[in-house]
This record gives structure tokens, C-alpha cells and sequence, in this order.
């Protein structure tokens, strides 16, 4: 069994009302980027959670030298995710205030160190001793902040804790679990400030100005005394509390009451054998637990332990490692959807966290060779009752056995056996479940990998077959395209073929009809031509017929022209020839008269012959 080492530091000096204030206004200009050093937390909720969560697989929101702060979402499949985070401080760090924006509770998981919180209708400081086992709740609107001890054996202050997430008080995660004080005051102008918290500018102006820094940082102590004078005006303007600062003093603040915390190791467990113990939480034995709609829960089982298969049927689950390993075992409703929730076996380590839904029954083993501790939260504070599916107290023994027989189709003597075996209860040994479930687990991991692989064998033949079959379609269309293509081709040859000879045939028609227009043109011309060569014709033989007359009468007058003129030198001759004769003849009067005959015969005939040439 685990030994938690149970320190109560009483001996370190309780936190004053001014020590808050002198805190906080030391956290403003060391939280300036509380929730930027948170890395914009709300960009993680954007994840799918699941029912296991391993460490490894925590989101850091925080990480410095004096500290870290690291999440998870996980999921009962019901309802939205639970937010968890989980804080670690080194000794002698302070993590710095906040405004609380829904219901937180926490386990103080090792070290110790201080709670300082405020809510808005309190009327005072509350402030409370951390150690491990702890157990506490800050209701929404709290203002709180974190200081770790400086132990001699400097344990790390680790600070489990889970923010509601129900109907009455549901978690946002785009506004996170909290927010930086730093931030809400910073959002205001200088004039605002100064009014709120009657300081002078110059104050202001250091705050707002002032140089950023991580949520955690290293707890310096002070003992400056002008922090004196803002207290009270902190208070009632931010909180709304009704201090007078001016009159108050070291006194009251050394015997302000310490409010009282729920520590798991200081009660004694609800069940414990020599398998292990466990414990439960909630409003009955925690008050400050009223109201929440969260409880906690311990479990230590020893070496070769088994908590009894059970069922909560009022709760959820959400456990988180806080040593050893071990085997857990949930088995779904048998009217569940196979599709939305199977049987699962897994294997958790130190860190690891895992969901139970309410009536899924479940049983967590440890290992032969360690121990296995778990706490958790449960989602109600409600009397839950889990009931146990075997053991001394199994739900089995309050059936009737006859029907409980013909339910399980075993006969009466089986039932009386079963139910009869079971002298234990809640918490029994187990030896070497862990390991068996590991092997079933194992087995069954690596049957599913051969499934899947199978599967992947299987899809990878049905896509090789798809893409065969997609490629012999791709060919067949190909084909068909082609086909249709040389189809479409020869339709196109045939419609241009017949296009062609249309158009051949209509250009032979419209040349057999210009043709016909032509020679019925010509024909027309003809007639045309015909009649108009009539008239022609008339026209020219009468022109013709003038053209002789004219050359007739030309030729005529020439001939006449000619004869005259050959008269006039037929006559000029004749008279020369006369006058020559007559000389002559007066030259030969005396000469014979048969000369004289010969004369005037050859003068005839040379007249016959003029008139045969006209």
C-alpha cells in the first residue's frame, strides 16, 4: 500500500489580508501575460477528448522555472469534455491571482503550501494551509492565488483539478478556467483606475505599464508597509468587501480565522481489507463541497488487487494516476450501438487519466509487482451507491436465483455455486488479472491490427479491384467513345457526302436554271434582237439602198462628171483635132478626097468607143 507523507507545516506564519493585496499587486506586473503564457488556452479545446488520456498527451499551457500548468479534456461520451488541469510548483513560487470563471475543485496530490481566495459576498480574506491529501472547492468569482513552502526536502507542490462542466455550471472553453487580474484591471483607462482605487496617476501608471511575466513566478517575500493604504480600497472596489483600511492592523490580521480544508488522509476509508482501501467525498463529509455537482474518490489497491466489477449509476468517473500501473476493464451496455461504444481493455500508467460513464460496469487490477493508486472525480455529490457485480454485496444476490439461472441459461446448481463462492466484497485479490487482461489486451490489440490490416489488405484489393474495374470502364467508355467517335465521324462524312451532293445538286439545279434563264434571256435577246433586226435590217437596206442610190447618183454624176468632162476633151480634142484637120485640111484641101473619108470614119469610131467606156 502507498505511504503518503502526511506534513502539516502549522509552523509557517499565516498570510495577512495585507499580504494578499501586497501579492496581488505584485502579481500585476508580473501576470501581464497570464493567459498569453497560458498559450491561448481555449485553442486546445478545439481537440477531441476521449475516455484515456495519457500523460504524454497533457497540453502545457504554463512552463517556467518555478512551475508548470498542463490540461486535459476527456469525455464520459455523454456530455462535453471535463477540463482537468493540472499545477505543479516548485518551493517557494507563487502562482499568481485570478478570476474564477466556473466551479473548481482540487486534490493537493504532494507538498504543501497556501490558499488565498476571495469571493464576492464574502466578507473577509479566506485563507488555508495546503497539504497533501487536501481536498478544496472555489466557487465561480472567486479570486484566489497559490503560494508553495520552502520545504527542507523541497517537494513540489502538485495540485490536481477538475472544473465543472454541467447543466447548472457549464465550463467554456473560449473563455478558459480563469483569467489574469492583471488583465481585468488593465482593461480599464487611467482615469477609471484612478477613481476606483483613489491612488495617484503614477501608481496607476506602474501598474499599467509595468513589464510582463509568466503566471508563476518566484514567491519574493516584502515587508514595505505602503501597501497598508490600498488594502481596504482593493477590497471594496474590487470585491466589494466592507474593510476600512485606515483601521486595520497586524493584530487582526494574526488572528483572522483559518477556514477548515477536507483532507483525505485524516478520515478513515470507506471500505479497507488487505487487498486495499478506498474512500469517497462528498457534500455529507466535505461542506465545502454544497451545492458543487463534484465529489472525489481514492482507490489503493495492493499487489495482485482487483476493485470488483461495478457500476455507478448516478456518476461519472474521471480518474487520474497517481502511482503505480495497473489494468482497467469497462464493458459497454448490451443495448448500446456497437458503432458508438465497444468493450475496452487498457493499461494506465502514473499521469495517465480515464472516464467511466455512469452504468458501464468496470473493474481496475493491479499488477503482481505493484501497487495501483488512483483518485478521481465523480460528477455528482449525490449518494451514489456503486453497485458491485460480484463480491459479498454482488446485485446478483438480490435476484431470484431461478431467474437469475434462466437468465444466464445455466441451471439452479451453477447459480447456488456462483453466489455461494463469494465471501468478499468491494476490494479483492486478484493475482496475475493485470496480467492476464494484458495478454487478452495484447492479443487483442494484435488481432485488431491483424483485422485491420486485413482490412487494409482487403480494402486495398476492393480499391485495386475498384480501379481495375474503373479502368476496364475507363477502357470500355474509351472504346464507346471511340466507337461513337467513328460513328459521329462516319455520320459527319455521310451528312457532309450528302451535303455535298445536295449542294452539288442544288448548284447543278441553279446552273440548269441560269442556264434555262440564260438561254430564255438569249432566247428573249433573240426575239429582242430579232425584232430590232427587222427594223434594222429595213432600216439598213433602206440605208443600203440610200447608200447606192447616193453612190449610184455619185457614180452617176462621176460618169456624168466624166463623160462631160471627157466630152468637153473628146470635144476640146475634137475641136483641136478639127482645127488641126481643118488646117490640115486646108493644108491637103487639095489633097484627095479619100483621105478626107478615112478622116471622118476613125472620128466615129472614136466616138463609139468614149460611149462604151461611160
Amino acid at each position: 500500500m502507498v505511504q503518503y507523507k502526511m506534513s502539516n507545516n502549522d509552523s509557517n506564519p499565516p498570510f495577512s489580508l495585507t499580504l494578499f493585496i501586497l501579492f496581488f499587486f505584485l502579481s500585476l506586473p508580473a501576470f501581464s501575460s497570464s493567459l498569453k503564457s497560458l498559450k491561448n488556452e481555449e485553442d486546445f479545446f478545439s481537440s477531441d477528448a476521449g475516455y484515456l488520456v495519457r500523460r504524454a498527451q497533457r497540453r502545457a499551457l504554463v512552463q517556467t522555472e518555478y512551475g508548470e500548468i498542463s490540461s486535459i479534456d476527456v469525455t464520459d461520451g455523454r456530455r462535453g469534455p471535463y477540463h482537468v488541469q493540472f499545477i505543479i510548483m516548485e518551493p517557494n513560487s507563487l502562482f499568481l491571482p485570478v478570476l474564477l470563471h466556473s466551479d473548481m475543485v482540487f486534490y493537493v496530490h504532494t507538498g504543501s503550501g497556501r490558499l488565498n481566495w476571495a469571493h464576492g459576498k464574502d466578507d473577509q480574506i479566506n485563507e488555508v494551509p495546503l497539504k497533501q491529501g487536501d481536498i478544496h472547492r472555489l466557487r465561480p468569482g472567486s479570486v484566489f492565488f497559490v503560494q508553495s513552502d520552502l520545504q527542507t526536502e523541497r517537494q513540489k507542490l502538485r495540485i490536481n483539478a477538475i472544473f465543472a462542466n454541467s447543466d447548472d455550471d457549464v465550463f467554456d472553453p473560449t473563455i478558459g478556467a480563469y483569467s489574469s487580474v492583471r488583465d481585468l484591471v488593465r482593461g480599464f483607462d487611467t482615469k477609471i483606475l484612478r477613481s476606483a482605487f483613489q491612488v495617484s496617476e503614477d501608481v496607476i501608471k506602474s501598474i499599467t505599464n509595468s513589464t510582463d511575466q509568466s503566471a508563476i513566478i518566484h514567491a519574493v517575500p516584502t515587508k514595505k508597509e505602503t501597501f497598508w493604504d490600498l488594502e481596504a480600497r482593493f477590497l471594496k472596489t474590487f470585491i466589494g468587501a466592507s474593510y476600512d483600511g485606515m483601521a486595520l492592523n497586524k493584530k487582526k490580521h494574526k488572528k483572522k480565522e483559518k477556514s477548515k480544508t477536507y483532507n483525505i488522509f485524516d478520515e478513515d476509508p470507506d471500505f479497507k481489507n488487505c487487498n486495499g482501501w478506498s474512500l469517497t467525498v462528498n457534500e455529507r463529509n466535505s461542506p465545502s463541497l454544497t451545492g458543487s455537482n463534484i465529489g472525489l474518490f481514492m482507490v489503493n489497491l495492493t499487489k495482485g488487487s482487483m476493485m470488483g466489477p461495478h457500476w455507478n449509476p448516478r456518476a461519472t468517473e474521471i480518474a487520474v494516476v497517481l502511482q503505480g500501473q495497473g489494468m482497467v476493464r469497462v464493458v459497454c451496455a448490451s443495448t448500446a450501438k456497437r458503432s458508438e461504444c465497444r468493450n475496452l481493455r487498457f493499461r494506465v500508467h502514473e499521469g495517465d487519466v480515464f472516464a467511466v460513464p455512469m452504468f458501464h460496469p468496470m473493474a481496475q487490477m493491479s499488477y503482481n509487482n505493484d501497487s495501483f493508486v488512483f483518485m478521481g472525480f465523480s460528477t455528482t455529490t449525490r449518494r451514489n451507491y456503486p453497485q458491485f457485480l460480484a463480491g459479498k454485496y454482488s446485485v446478483l444476490q438480490t435476484l431470484n436465483r431461478q431467474v437469475l439461472a434462466v437468465s444466464l441459461n445455466v441451471t439452479n446448481t451453477t447459480i447456488d455455486q456462483l453466489l455461494a463462492a463469494q465471501t468478499e466484497s468491494i476490494i479483492l485479490d486478484c493475482t496475475s488479472c493485470a496480467e492476464k487482461e494484458e495478454k487478452v489486451m495484447l492479443e487483442e490489440i494484435e488481432k485488431e491490427r491483424e483485422e485491420e490490416e486485413a482490412k487494409k489488405r482487403e480494402e486495398q484489393r476492393k480499391r485495386e479491384e475498384e480501379q481495375r474495374k474503373r479502368e476496364e470502364e475507363q477502357r470500355q467508355r474509351e472504346e464507346e467513345e471511340a466507337r461513337k467517335k467513328e460513328e459521329e465521324e462516319e455520320r459527319r462524312k455521310r451528312e457532309e457526302e450528302e451535303e455535298r451532293r445536295k449542294r452539288e445538286e442544288e448548284e447543278e439545279e441553279e446552273r440548269r436554271r441560269r442556264e434555262e434563264e440564260r438561254r430564255e434571256e438569249e432566247e428573249q435577246e433573240r426575239e429582242r434582237q430579232q425584232e430590232e433586226g427587222g427594223e434594222a435590217a429595213e432600216r439598213e437596206q433602206e440605208e443600203a439602198r440610200r447608200q447606192e442610190e447616193e453612190a449610184e447618183s455619185e457614180k452617176e454624176d462621176t460618169r456624168r462628171q466624166q463623160q462631160e468632162e471627157y466630152s468637153k476633151r473628146k470635144e476640146k480634142e475634137a475641136q483641136t483635132e478639127q482645127e488641126e484637120a481643118r488646117k490640115q485640111q486646108e493644108e491637103i484641101e487639095g489633097r484627095t478626097r479619100p483621105e478626107e473619108q478615112e478622116t471622118e470614119g476613125d472620128q466615129r469610131f472614136d466616138g463609139e468607143a468614149g460611149r462604151r467606156e461611160i
